[in-house]
């Protein structure tokens, strides 16, 4: 599986695009906020000549859901997410405004994936992992072929997601990690929702919120 990563918005928010041989994509966590940044974003698609099959974010806070409209309109694509990320989305415009932010309302959440659930395009298949703590109803995306795994903003290089927004639990977020991402081998890629990529291995020995 290829993984092309855009940082986008004022809250350097990482957009990935991941794709296979096939030439389908899914785009997750779009955050692309202006037309420089969506240009940037259909220009790499239209490049590769890559087909998007699916919308998806890991959860839905304001920064991960900036490009949702644009890209839902642009490709004809319905959001899929965790069910109870729709109240998060739903809390959007408020937060766009409370930060100045201008906001093309996303779509509500159409398809819904959840623990166990497999979300494939073209010849790959996602693992979804349910890991709340961050946000209610997180989910991260799982490639056990090529050990790269799609974490939103539930692990960070050196750091763990804040629990300090609606819906954040620091407990709960724990838990998430231990159960869901320290079981996996330490040679897996952890694509963050913010800052550098990183591993399960790396983390589980040096990030002073597991150690």
């Amino acid at each position: 599986m290829d993984i092309a990563i855009f940082t986008f918005n004022p809250f350097s928010e990482n957009t990935y695009v991941l794709y296979d041989e096939s030439k389908d994509c899914i785009i997750v966590d779009p955050g692309c906020s202006t037309e420089a940044e969506q240009e940037q974003l259909t220009d790499f698609i239209a490049q590769q000549a890559l087909v998007p099959v699916h919308l998806v974010n890991t959860h839905c806070h304001i920064d991960h859901v900036l490009g949702n409209k644009f890209v839902s309109d642009r490709y004809g694509l319905p959001l899929t997410s965790h069910a109870g990320e729709q109240v998060v989305l739903d809390a959007q415009p408020m937060v766009s405004q409370m930060y100045g932010i201008s906001y093309m309302r996303s779509p509500d959440i159409k398809v819904f994936l959840d623990q166990d659930d497999v979300l494939t395009f073209g010849n790959t298949s996602l693992k979804v992992l349910f890991t709340p703590g961050h946000s209610p109803a997180s989910i991260s995306l799982y490639n056990h072929e090529s050990l790269q795994l799609i974490a939103g903003d539930v692990l960070f290089d050196g750091s763990i997601g804040r629990t300090d927004l609606p819906g954040g639990d620091f407990d709960t977020l724990i838990d998430s990690i231990k159960k869901q991402f320290l079981v996996l081998d330490d040679k897996v890629v952890v694509y963050s929702g913010h800052g550098e990529i990183t591993t399960i291995g790396k983390e589980r020995r040096s990030n002073p919120f597991l150690t």
